[in-house]
């Protein structure tokens, strides 16, 4: 199973108009389109990438508004520099999503009697109340379709997939299908829930322990589901996927069903005396009106999966940290072949992001287990290295050069391990201002990164102890400090993160998450370092009748951070300390799966620094 993508979806440049005209002939207004599918997933199948078909935007997140005299794009501060490269400010008003809201931007835009429509299967109930609230302030009427128009204006819409679903065995899963079946419906028992509606397809691929290559780069199988409180299920995904040995894994109480049966499984929950319960934060409208409509009594709450999945029990955190030495063999070995021949200047001129990009990929790729990348690999340089979630293409791609930096965002998928890890590395001598902005964020990222907090805390609460060495001379970074991920999952999973307008979940222990400052120069040169690290019990805080459970993070990341980028002087001690420690684990972990001559660059790279 491999994740990579054999083709790009395209961009239709008319579509804007044609859509228009097919909305007016509807007698509709305007159309809300945002990147999503039925599944709420993160990376989209080709056929279902509507946004970018539209608009041109490649980016993993945004929504764009169409009225028949306006039309305008939204997207978060990793995209506001790539919106601009790819979306027609012509045609588009680009919008930053916390400075103009798309509900605020409607409010303004819709005239009382217009008709918005919406495709029910792409929004959940949640994501769908700030239009309502909009349009009807604006004295209009938000109106689901039957038929997405776009789908309607796209012929040659590719299908999804066909492919054979894997067993994702329990060796790296630690847990059946069955046990996590019948923790789950233990819970649901308690509660008095007889069914369980599931829609978000990572939940689905781990609560089965199925994989699958539906989407770009996250092995998730495509599907609903609904679970009932005997620990029974019914699976709605073409049964054709499945061989005789994974629906023999599947076991005799799981029915697998055609996905367009689900409307009569819906129904019938209409007509049983017990509670159905649905995630209001994951399911699809059209999901919720049907149980509505069959008269089903509904019950909300987070998905039960969530915490679970990303509460990763012991035989999931030994499998990952091998998943992350694997992947740091690799990284090492690029970064070594990027000395040997960039940054040495023997190979400037002639090495390009997309060639570098490549490069790392064919290091991962000599490995057996490895199935493809976790996501697109940034791999920018100079002035690009500033776009947050850059994506090289044939038309933006540039030389590596003297005097630069270069930002390299890279992860890969293992049966026992996702992986993400960002890298910024020194071509040539950097500037005395490369070198602080370096490391104020290495600073950040060391004092998070070795913080101890007391259990219950959110990552919310932690996000502003990456930030304060920029905030010290007034700068910040305009994305999340960190993320959860997910096991041979999603690289981007919930619910815990860390960042400013975070969650209120508690960091548990177990969890996995990434630590991630940076800063950008707009047009000069970005940075960050990012390192993947899982939350551990930290003893109590003092013997004392008051002592606190406290946790704190261990790095599962093992690749060296670019030392030719440290201000010494700016270091503290401590974090001397840390990053020394560090390098030593990187070396004592990598460094038996490397050659003779990667091993000495190894030592050199992770040699402590003097204090």
């Amino acid at each position: 199973m491999n994740n990579t993508i054999s083709s790009q979806p395209t961009f239709d440049a008319g579509l804007h108009a044609r859509l228009r005209e097919k909305l007016a002939g509807l007698g509709l207004a305007g159309m809300i389109v945002p990147h999503t599918n039925a599944y709420q997933s993160e990376y989209l199948p080709l056929g279902d990438e509507r946004l970018l078909r539209l608009t041109g935007f490649s980016g993993s997140a945004g929504v764009a508004i169409v009225m028949q005299n306006c039309a305008a794009i939204f997207v978060d501060g990793r995209y506001t520099i790539q919106s601009r490269a790819e979306v027609d400010e012509n045609i588009f008003e680009i919008c930053h999503l916390a400075n103009t809201p798309p509900g605020e931007w409607l409010r303004q835009n819709i005239k009382p009697g217009d008709k918005i429509c919406y495709d029910a299967w792409h929004f959940t109930p949640t994501q769908l109340g700030v239009y309502e609230t909009a349009v009807e302030e604006g004295g209009g009427e938000l109106t689901p379709v039957k038929i997405n128009p776009i789908d309607a204006l796209w012929p040659d819409r590719p299908m999804g997939s066909t492919s054979k679903i894997k067993i994702h065995s329990e060796n790296y899963s630690g847990l059946s299908s069955y046990a996590k079946r019948q923790m789950i419906s233990a819970s649901m028992k308690k509660s008095g829930i007889s069914a369980q509606i599931i829609s978000a397809s990572d939940n689905i691929s781990w609560l089965f322990n199925i994989r699958g290559d539906d989407v770009p780069y996250t092995p998730l199988v495509l599907g609903f589901a609904i679970l009932y409180s005997d620990a029974s299920a019914k699976l709605f995904v073409d049964p054709k996927r499945f061989d005789a040995a994974t629906l023999s894994h599947m076991g005799k109480d799981i029915s697998i069903t055609e996905p367009d049966k689900i409307g009569d499984a819906l129904d019938a929950l209409g007509k049983i005396d017990g509670k159905t319960r649905i995630a209001m934060e994951s399911i699809p409208l059209w999901i919720k009106s049907r149980l509505e409509n069959a008269g089903a009594n509904i019950v909300t709450a987070s998905d039960p999966c969530l915490l679970p999945k990303a509460t990763k029990n012991q035989t999931e955190v030994s499998n990952i940290r091998k998943a992350h030495i694997r992947d740091g063999v690799a990284l090492t070995r690029f970064l070594a072949w990027l000395d040997e021949n960039v940054v040495s200047g023997k190979m400037i001129g002639s090495v390009s992001e997309i060639s570098v990009a490549e490069k790392l990929e064919s290091f991962r790729a000599e490995h057996e287990m490895y199935t493809g990348p976790s996501f697109t690999t940034i791999s920018g340089s100079g002035p690009n290295g500033a776009i947050v979630h850059y994506r090289a293409s044939p038309q933006t791609d540039r030389m590596l050069g003297k005097e630069e930096l270069f930002l390299v965002d890279s992860g890969g998928q293992y049966p026992d391990g996702t992986t993400d890890v960002t890298r910024t590395i020194a071509i040539g001598k950097p500037s005395s201002e490369m070198k602080d902005r370096f490391t104020r964020v290495l600073k950040g990222h060391i004092r998070l990164s070795a913080q101890i907090f007391p259990a219950g805390t959110a990552g919310q609460e932690l996000d502003a102890i990456a930030r304060q060495p920029l905030w010290q001379i007034g700068l910040d970074y305009d994305h999340g400090t960190g993320h959860g991920v997910g096991q041979y999952l999603s690289v981007h999973e919930g619910p815990q993160r860390i960042a400013k307008r975070g969650v209120p979940v508690p960091l548990k222990a177990g969890m996995v998450v990434s630590i991630e400052p940076g800063y950008y120069k707009e047009g000069e040169y970005g940075i960050r370092i990012e390192n993947l690290v899982t939350i551990v019990g930290a003893g109590k805080n003092n013997k004392g009748p008051d002592s606190l459970e406290m946790l704190g993070f261990d790095v599962l990341t093992m690749a060296p951070i670019d030392q030719n980028l440290i201000e010494t002087k700016m270091l503290e001690p401590d974090e001397i300390d840390w990053l020394n420690a560090y390098h030593q684990s990187v070396f004592d972990s990598v460094s038996p799966y490397l050659s003779k001559e990667t091993k000495a660059w190894l030592a050199r790279a992770t040699a402590p620094i003097k204090k």
